[in-house]
Protein backbone atom coordinates (compact mmCIF):
# COMPACT_ATOMS: atom_id res chain seq x y z
CA UNK A 1 0.00 0.00 0.00
CA UNK A 2 1.37 2.99 -1.12
CA UNK A 3 2.25 5.73 2.21
CA UNK A 4 0.13 9.24 2.41
CA UNK A 5 2.02 12.05 0.59
CA UNK A 6 2.74 15.14 3.09
CA UNK A 7 1.73 18.28 1.73
CA UNK A 8 2.21 21.50 4.11
CA UNK A 9 2.19 25.47 3.94
CA UNK A 10 3.31 27.90 6.53
CA UNK A 11 1.06 30.98 6.92
CA UNK A 12 3.59 34.00 8.77
CA UNK A 13 2.15 36.81 10.45
CA UNK A 14 4.59 39.34 11.61
CA UNK A 15 3.34 41.44 14.34
CA UNK A 16 5.63 44.76 15.20
CA UNK A 17 6.13 46.48 17.92
CA UNK A 18 3.58 49.34 17.05
CA UNK A 19 1.05 47.24 15.86
CA UNK A 20 -2.67 47.76 16.14
CA UNK A 21 -2.99 45.69 19.82
CA UNK A 22 -5.30 48.41 21.09
CA UNK A 23 -7.32 48.47 17.86
CA UNK A 24 -7.92 44.92 18.21
CA UNK A 25 -8.34 44.80 21.79
CA UNK A 26 -11.40 47.78 21.68
CA UNK A 27 -12.63 45.89 18.76
CA UNK A 28 -12.87 42.70 20.75
CA UNK A 29 -14.27 44.45 23.65
CA UNK A 30 -16.84 45.83 21.83
CA UNK A 31 -17.83 43.64 19.20
CA UNK A 32 -18.66 40.95 22.37
CA UNK A 33 -20.97 43.41 24.52
CA UNK A 34 -22.99 43.79 21.50
CA UNK A 35 -23.49 40.07 20.55
CA UNK A 36 -23.77 39.51 24.80
CA UNK A 37 -27.16 42.17 24.56
CA UNK A 38 -28.26 41.17 21.09
CA UNK A 39 -27.03 37.65 19.71
CA UNK A 40 -29.40 38.21 16.93
CA UNK A 41 -26.44 40.71 15.38
CA UNK A 42 -24.03 37.41 15.38
CA UNK A 43 -26.48 35.11 13.46
CA UNK A 44 -26.43 35.04 9.64
CA UNK A 45 -25.96 33.10 6.74
CA UNK A 46 -22.74 34.13 4.43
CA UNK A 47 -22.25 33.33 0.44
CA UNK A 48 -19.15 32.96 -1.72
CA UNK A 49 -19.64 32.85 -5.78
CA UNK A 50 -17.49 30.21 -7.30
CA UNK A 51 -17.55 30.75 -11.13
CA UNK A 52 -15.72 28.31 -13.55
CA UNK A 53 -14.17 30.35 -16.11
CA UNK A 54 -11.87 28.22 -18.72
CA UNK A 55 -10.88 24.62 -18.06
CA UNK A 56 -10.64 24.09 -14.15
CA UNK A 57 -9.63 27.47 -13.61
CA UNK A 58 -12.15 29.14 -11.14
CA UNK A 59 -13.30 33.01 -10.09
CA UNK A 60 -13.84 33.12 -6.22
CA UNK A 61 -16.19 36.23 -5.51
CA UNK A 62 -17.07 37.35 -2.21
CA UNK A 63 -17.86 41.11 -1.44
CA UNK A 64 -15.62 42.78 -2.94
CA UNK A 65 -12.81 40.65 -3.34
CA UNK A 66 -12.00 37.83 -6.34
CA UNK A 67 -9.30 35.93 -7.16
CA UNK A 68 -8.27 32.78 -8.99
CA UNK A 69 -8.23 28.98 -7.86
CA UNK A 70 -6.91 26.21 -9.99
CA UNK A 71 -5.10 23.15 -10.20
CA UNK A 72 -2.16 22.44 -11.85
CA UNK A 73 -1.20 20.93 -15.19
CA UNK A 74 0.00 17.90 -14.34
CA UNK A 75 -3.93 17.41 -13.30
CA UNK A 76 -5.25 19.13 -16.74
CA UNK A 77 -5.33 22.40 -14.78
CA UNK A 78 -4.15 26.25 -16.07
CA UNK A 79 -2.31 26.59 -12.66
CA UNK A 80 -3.83 30.04 -12.59
CA UNK A 81 -4.11 30.30 -8.75
CA UNK A 82 -3.68 28.15 -5.99
CA UNK A 83 -5.75 25.39 -5.76
CA UNK A 84 -8.41 24.61 -3.17
CA UNK A 85 -6.81 22.32 -0.73
CA UNK A 86 -3.94 24.90 -0.71
CA UNK A 87 -6.70 27.56 -0.16
CA UNK A 88 -8.54 24.93 2.41
CA UNK A 89 -5.17 24.98 4.62
CA UNK A 90 -4.09 28.56 3.90
CA UNK A 91 -8.27 29.43 5.16
CA UNK A 92 -6.98 27.61 8.70
CA UNK A 93 -3.79 28.68 8.80
CA UNK A 94 -4.37 32.17 8.77
CA UNK A 95 -7.95 31.77 11.15
CA UNK A 96 -5.51 30.60 13.88
CA UNK A 97 -2.69 33.51 13.11
CA UNK A 98 -5.38 35.78 13.15
CA UNK A 99 -6.89 34.42 16.40
CA UNK A 100 -3.53 34.49 18.33
CA UNK A 101 -3.25 38.23 17.37
CA UNK A 102 -6.53 38.84 18.65
CA UNK A 103 -5.90 37.11 22.08
CA UNK A 104 -2.04 38.18 22.24
CA UNK A 105 -3.43 41.70 22.34
CA UNK A 106 -6.35 41.40 24.36
CA UNK A 107 -4.32 39.73 26.84
CA UNK A 108 -1.31 42.05 26.72
CA UNK A 109 1.49 39.54 25.46
CA UNK A 110 3.73 41.43 22.93
CA UNK A 111 4.04 39.18 19.92
CA UNK A 112 7.45 39.97 17.75
CA UNK A 113 6.30 37.32 15.10
CA UNK A 114 4.64 34.47 14.11
CA UNK A 115 4.32 31.83 12.09
CA UNK A 116 1.87 28.85 11.53
CA UNK A 117 2.56 25.80 9.74
CA UNK A 118 -0.07 23.38 8.37
CA UNK A 119 0.25 20.16 7.38
CA UNK A 120 -1.87 17.34 5.96
CA UNK A 121 -1.19 13.71 4.84
CA UNK A 122 -3.05 13.32 1.46
CA UNK A 123 -4.14 9.84 -0.38
CA UNK A 124 -4.30 10.89 -3.82
CA UNK A 125 -6.17 7.65 -4.92
CA UNK A 126 -9.60 8.53 -3.12
CA UNK A 127 -10.02 11.46 -5.96
CA UNK A 128 -9.65 8.60 -8.79
CA UNK A 129 -12.10 6.35 -7.33
CA UNK A 130 -9.14 3.86 -6.83
CA UNK A 131 -9.40 1.06 -4.24
CA UNK A 132 -12.47 2.99 -2.48
CA UNK A 133 -9.83 5.17 -0.80
CA UNK A 134 -11.96 8.10 0.55
CA UNK A 135 -10.90 11.44 -0.57
CA UNK A 136 -10.06 14.22 1.38
CA UNK A 137 -6.69 14.37 4.41
CA UNK A 138 -5.95 11.77 6.44
CA UNK A 139 -4.64 13.61 8.63
CA UNK A 140 -4.43 17.11 9.51
CA UNK A 141 -1.52 19.02 11.80
CA UNK A 142 -0.60 22.54 12.75
CA UNK A 143 2.68 24.03 14.63
CA UNK A 144 2.78 27.72 16.01
CA UNK A 145 6.13 29.38 15.58
CA UNK A 146 5.76 32.23 18.17
CA UNK A 147 8.65 34.68 19.08
CA UNK A 148 7.71 36.60 22.58
CA UNK A 149 9.08 37.95 25.27
CA UNK A 150 6.60 36.94 27.53
CA UNK A 151 6.53 34.05 29.93
CA UNK A 152 5.95 30.81 28.38
CA UNK A 153 2.25 30.29 30.68
CA UNK A 154 1.20 33.56 29.36
CA UNK A 155 1.67 32.82 25.46
CA UNK A 156 0.47 29.50 25.87
CA UNK A 157 -2.53 30.86 27.47
CA UNK A 158 -3.09 33.21 24.25
CA UNK A 159 -2.74 29.82 22.09
CA UNK A 160 -5.43 27.88 24.01
CA UNK A 161 -7.68 31.09 24.31
CA UNK A 162 -7.03 31.62 20.87
CA UNK A 163 -7.62 27.69 19.34
CA UNK A 164 -10.79 27.45 21.78
CA UNK A 165 -12.53 30.04 19.78
CA UNK A 166 -11.00 29.27 16.37
CA UNK A 167 -14.13 29.11 13.97
CA UNK A 168 -12.10 27.11 11.12
CA UNK A 169 -10.77 24.92 13.77
CA UNK A 170 -13.77 23.91 14.86
CA UNK A 171 -15.16 23.51 11.04
CA UNK A 172 -12.46 20.82 10.86
CA UNK A 173 -12.90 19.22 14.09
CA UNK A 174 -16.48 18.55 13.84
CA UNK A 175 -19.01 17.25 11.29
CA UNK A 176 -20.68 20.20 9.51
CA UNK A 177 -24.08 19.38 7.39
CA UNK A 178 -23.78 19.85 3.96
CA UNK A 179 -26.59 20.68 2.00
CA UNK A 180 -27.01 20.59 -1.97
CA UNK A 181 -29.13 22.52 -4.59
CA UNK A 182 -28.65 21.95 -7.91
CA UNK A 183 -30.38 24.80 -10.64
CA UNK A 184 -29.91 23.91 -14.46
CA UNK A 185 -29.76 26.70 -16.47
CA UNK A 186 -30.59 26.45 -20.15
CA UNK A 187 -28.71 29.37 -21.91
CA UNK A 188 -30.59 30.80 -25.66
CA UNK A 189 -28.19 29.25 -27.51
CA UNK A 190 -28.80 25.94 -26.03
CA UNK A 191 -32.37 26.56 -26.66
CA UNK A 192 -31.91 27.60 -30.58
CA UNK A 193 -29.46 24.17 -31.07
CA UNK A 194 -32.26 22.42 -29.45
CA UNK A 195 -35.00 23.95 -31.69
CA UNK A 196 -33.08 23.40 -34.56
CA UNK A 197 -32.42 19.73 -34.28
CA UNK A 198 -36.33 19.47 -33.65
CA UNK A 199 -36.89 20.87 -36.84
CA UNK A 200 -34.19 18.16 -38.89
CA UNK A 201 -35.81 15.40 -37.46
Amino acid sequence: MRDPVNVYMVVRIFIMANSNSNSIKDSYERNRKLLTIKPSKGQYTTTTKVRLLEGTTCEVEHKHWTFKADVGKTEGGNDAGPGPSVLQRGALGSCLAIGYAKWAAILDVPVDSLEVEVEADVDARGTYGIDDITPGYKALRYRVIIDSPAPEEKIREVIEKADAQSPLLMDFKRPVPVDREIKIAKSQNAKVKSEKAKVRK
